[in-house]
């Protein structure tokens, strides 16, 4: 798998001194409160990432990407600065860390990784875990945008109509067929023309990413042209990491993520938003 995107718990651990570590858990549906479990179990000075909180509050689209400003005014305050070496972990399967970390480096980090197997895979290492709030002295975070890893509604109106890229839809399959309903309300059921569905729990195996072998076949069989540009949309820009994610790891290039996603195309008074149903 790509270092660069991934690294194991036994190379951080045999590696001399741990990065800055963000937990980024985030769970679908309010089942598991992951500030409490912070709060008993974390990773050696670890800060927690909201991604509800740390997002665009000037709209009702969940989670959105927030402005630069925003952004580093809130990392700063959890002592991270742009130049540092941030591994991302959670304390369950692979869902919301790959948002986080798309998040770093759409704000200009470059050194930026997840922990693969996370939580689970530190302590099977042997890895110390650490309870209770940690509170570290802030520093400054210099954002640095690109804009380029991501697309907006107007940027994926064009792309439906003229085809100048493909577009992966991670949502489970009923959902991108119009055959279940959307969790959210307010929003049509389907997809947008000719998108592709690859549901990403189709990437994970026991919670944690594929093989590179793996991710190309499921890749190749759903016809995804490497030499295409391609963008990744969900229900609400999280798995659509995910999914971005298992695209790099598979060697694939020039991949951006629509942030608004179904949340934002799939509303009943989207203007100039085809749906499709299969």
């Amino acid at each position: 798998m790509t270092a660069s995107a991934l690294v194991s718990a036994d190379a951080l651990l045999s590696g001399g001194d741990l990065p800055k570590f963000v937990d980024g858990s985030w769970y679908l549906g309010g089942d598991r409160n992951p500030a409490q479990e912070y709060l008993e179990a974390h990773l050696p000075g670890a800060v927690r990432f909201d991604l509800d909180e740390v997002a665009d509050h000037k709209t009702d689209l969940p989670h959105m990407l927030p402005a630069p400003a925003a952004f580093a005014s809130a990392v700063g305050r959890f002592g991270l600065s742009h130049t540092d070496d941030i591994v991302i972990y959670e304390a369950g399967n692979l869902l919301a860390s790959p948002r986080v970390w798309w998040t770093f480096r759409a704000m200009g980090v470059q050194s930026v990784r997840i922990l693969d197997g996370g939580m689970r895979a530190w302590r099977e290492a042997g890895g110390a875990i650490h309870q209770g709030h940690y509170t570290p002295e802030a520093v400054r975070f210099d954002a640095r945008f690109d804009p380029s890893v991501v697309v907006g509604c107007g940027d994926i109106q064009e792309i439906v109509s003229t085809q100048s890229a493909q577009i992966i839809d991670a949502r489970p399959a009923a959902r991108f067929r119009g055959e279940a309903p959307e969790p959210r309300p307010g929003l049509r059921c389907g997809a947008m023309p000719g998108a592709i569905n690859i549901p990403s729990s189709s990437l994970l195996t026991d919670g944690r990413m594929k093989s590179e072998e793996a991710l190309k076949a499921i890749f190749a069989d759903a016809g995804v042209d490497a030499q295409r540009p391609i963008v990744t949309t969900c229900g609400s820009g999280v798995t659509a990491a995910l999914l971005l994610l298992g695209l790099e790891v598979a060697g694939y290039l020039n991949i951006r993520l629509y942030d608004g996603s179904w949340a934002e195309w799939g509303r009943t008074d989207a203007d100039n938003c085809p749906v499709q149903t299969i």
